[in-house]
């Protein structure tokens, strides 16, 4: 161990020469690291924004089910729009009296589905309405859904407390439910949920499960579920022979009664999971075709692949995430070329400091490591400030534009091994070319 602290103490004295040289230039230096700052600042962004798409985009997969396939309304606008494409202007059917009227997605789709179509591994229909929850003496706006059993098998939910509704329930009616996690919070904080009642609007529901936690925002944890028949017994039947319109993507807009022009669907929408994901094409266009036959040949239907569409989506974000990432690349280069320039500079303008070493006894190689050393301390510190501007920028891109930002510790780290590594290959090559001089004509340098 003795023997190596000369040679330390000696490269030690270089690293010294070469920060005295950075503070003695602080300005130029400081212009020199803006080209690393910005670099690595960028790349830790950039990483950060990518990762939090993609796990949004897993939440959201995961929100939608795997292998599922979605029915649900046409806003009627849309509706009218495909229609037209699809058997000329409105004036034209109704001289051909070939106007048709359609029934809308209704519980009689989702028993169809179940007698039709194969390799079916769970089938839900779903009806959403807003209202008013109490209980307790406490009351709060949220949403009531009408689902079947299988529901809660797609969506991979559980119960923290109690269970889901049986067959039983579905069968006799009853007015049962399952309520989220935050409704539980809310009502039941100091009593047991389970056999307690809660008032949907003006109807009474006895709690028999509460779900399990959901992550943070989403929506299961605030809504209550009963079965899918009583709610179209309570909610239809209840309103005198009216149906609720809804709209796509589900939620209630308004009554409206049987001799209304506009389509009415007594669903919001029916989720149909299949076995396998190689079957989804193929159920896909079945459902389709199947959709417009059952309602008349009225386009008022689409029927989707979520899962495939967020693939889609997050194949263009890897593509997205690949340019970011290169433009953030580019800009550690020009970082680089920025160091190379300046030390180039540096050199020449230091030719003679460069002479008068190599003159008392300084070797090549401590002219190299000088030089190097400069490079290096450059880049390392604005790695280093790098890091800490690429955090912040992620912080507050998440807190400004509300877009999901992860910063992680091998993005960190990356990003500072970069910054290191462009020092050594930009500082390099004028270290050598400092190294190179001859002592005489470098003391004769004016």
């Amino acid at each position: 161990m003795r023997p190596n602290l000369p040679f330390i103490h000696h490269y030690l004295h270089d690293v010294e020469i070469a920060f005295e040289s950075i503070v003695g230039n602080k300005l130029k230096s400081f212009l020199t690291t803006l080209g690393i700052i910005f670099g690595v600042g960028a790349v830790i962004s950039m990483m950060a924004i990518g990762r939090g798409a993609k796990q949004e985009i897993m939440d959201q997969i995961k929100m939608v089910g795997v292998n599922n396939i979605v029915i649900a309304p046409l806003d009627p606008e849309k509706a009218k729009e495909e229609e037209e494409e699809g058997s000329g202007s409105g004036s034209e059917k109704e001289q051909k009296g070939a106007v048709k009227f359609s029934p809308g997605l209704n519980q009689k789709d989702a028993m169809a589905i179940r007698q039709v179509l194969p390799h079916v591994l769970y089938l839900s229909s779903e009806a959403i309405v807003s209202g008013t929850l109490s209980a307790n003496g406490l009351s709060k706006s949220g949403k009531m859904v009408g689902v079947d059993a299988d529901y809660f098998r797609i969506f991979n939910l559980s119960v923290a407390s109690g269970s889901f509704f049986t067959e039983q329930h579905q069968k006799e009616k009853m007015a049962v439910c399952v309520i989220g996690h935050n409704v539980r919070a809310k009502f039941f904080n100091k009593v047991p949920a389970i056999g307690s009642y809660i008032k949907f609007n003006d109807v009474w529901l006895k709690v028999i499960g509460v779900l399990q936690r959901v992550g943070a925002k989403s929506e299961y944890n605030d809504q209550i579920y009963i079965p899918i028949n009583s709610f179209t017994l309570r909610y239809k039947a209840r309103s005198g022979g009216s149906v609720f319109r809804l709209r796509g993507g589900g939620i209630v807009v308004s009554y409206s009664n049987s001799q209304s022009e506009a389509p009415v669907h007594e669903l919001s929408r029916i989720i149909v999971q299949m076995e396998e994901s190689g079957q989804l094409p193929v159920a896909q266009n079945v459902l389709s075709r199947m959709m417009v036959r059952r309602h008349q040949g009225v386009a008022d239907v689409e029927v989707t692949v979520p899962e495939l569409l967020l693939k889609q989506q997050q194949r263009s974000n890897d593509i997205f995430n690949i340019v970011l990432g290169a433009i953030a690349g580019i800009s550690l280069l020009v970082g680089g070329i920025g160091i190379m320039n300046i030390m180039f500079a540096s050199v020449m303008e230091r030719t003679k400091e460069i002479g008068i070493r190599l003159a008392i006894g300084a070797k090549k190689v401590d002219v190299v490591a000088q030089f190097l050393a400069e490079a290096i301390l450059i880049s390392v510190t604005g790695g280093v400030i790098g890091v800490f501007l690429g955090v912040s920028l992620s912080f507050m891109i998440e807190r400004m534009f509300q877009i999901q930002t992860l910063v992680s510790f091998w993005s960190i780290l990356l990003s500072f091994m970069v910054s290191v590594a462009v020092g050594v290959i930009f500082g390099y090559a004028p270290a050598r070319r400092a190294s190179l001089r001859d002592p005489i004509e470098s003391l004769r340098y004016e």
